[in-house]
């Protein structure tokens, strides 16, 4: 599972090392690199993490394709909106 976990972390808001982030939510240095590195977090420990960066879940963890796949979604349905409302002109 893709995150932001990396990047918030080291966000001039927060600055914070591994382990300080590992103190801070109760669990490792080790938890924590696994993952930033795509390791699925436990439901308790996913909702701390987005407490302690006062973020929604789906800002901090995503998967590639989810957000492609809505992303395709979004530009069918602009294109079927297009047609529909070019094929109406004569």
């Amino acid at each position: 599972m893709k995150n932001n976990i990396r990047y918030l972390r080291r966000s001039s808001e927060y600055d914070l090392s591994q382990e300080e982030l590992a103190i801070a939510l109760g669990t490792t240095r080790d938890r924590i690199s696994a993952i930033e590195n795509g390791s699925v977090p436990g439901g308790k420990l996913m909702l701390k993490i987005c407490t302690f960066f006062n973020r929604d879940i789906r800002e901090i963890f995503f998967e590639d394709v989810v957000v492609c796949t809505i992303q395709e979604c979004k530009k069918k349905q602009q294109k079927r909106r297009v047609k529909k409302a070019t094929s109406g002109r004569v």
